[in-house]
């Protein structure tokens, strides 16, 4: 199966491996350090988008626990479904990152193990929609790929397309939006080798 092929049919692999997903997904808070050096200026309360959000653990988990105002949006329904049952207070909504419309703005928005799922072209459309919904002054933060390419990983089983820009790349397109590079950290060993883009919209 060619990477187009294997891109066109995530959203599917996504929706019958939900539950999959779930069981296996590292919930050992590798994450907790780049997310709360990312909420370190949110004010108590502040609303958060969480991006591909998958069934809302562990990282939509750590915004909720704390207070937080989270909305996570995921394209794959049966995500959804789990993260609606598992945190009822939070909000939810199936949405695609690449045609995100809110029709609000947030504190901050972060989108962990989700964006690099997009081709590059769909990446330079996610990032116009994701910087769309995140007030002045609020910060961004990405988990994207160690350099510039292509790649394909596994869930259930089933093949997942990912891609990244370089990081200056990145930092141009950012800039284009407004918003400023702030942080971008290849294969970080203390959040279980993602590399991670943090970036604030200027205010």
């Amino acid at each position: 199966m060619d990477r187009k092929a294997i891109r066109e049919g995530m959203q599917a692999v996504y929706e019958r491996q939900a539950a999959h997903f779930d069981a296996e997904r590292n919930k050992s808070g590798l994450e907790a350090a780049w997310l709360a050096r990312f909420a370190e200026h949110l004010p108590a309360g502040a609303s958060v988008l969480d991006a591909g959000c998958g069934t809302g653990d562990p990282v939509s988990r750590w915004f909720i626990e704390r207070g937080y105002a989270l909305t996570g949006v995921d394209y794959a329904a049966p995500m959804i479904a789990i993260a609606a049952e598992r945190f009822p207070t939070a909000r939810w909504r199936v949405a695609d990152m690449r045609v995100l419309d809110l029709e609000e703005s947030f504190d901050a928005v972060l989108s962990w193990h989700g964006f690099f799922h997009l081709s590059p072209a769909e990446q330079r459309i996610g990032l116009e929609r994701l910087c769309a919904h995140l007030k002045p002054g609020g910060p961004l933060m990405l988990t994207v790929g160690p350099r510039a390419g292509e790649a394909i990983g596994h869930v259930g089983g089933e093949p997942v397309y990912h891609a990244s820009f370089s990081k200056e790349s990145y930092a141009d397109k950012l800039d284009a939006l407004g918003v400023e590079l702030e942080a971008f950290v290849i294969s970080d060993p203390e959040a279980g080798g993602a590399s991670v883009l943090l970036a604030r919209k200027r205010a």
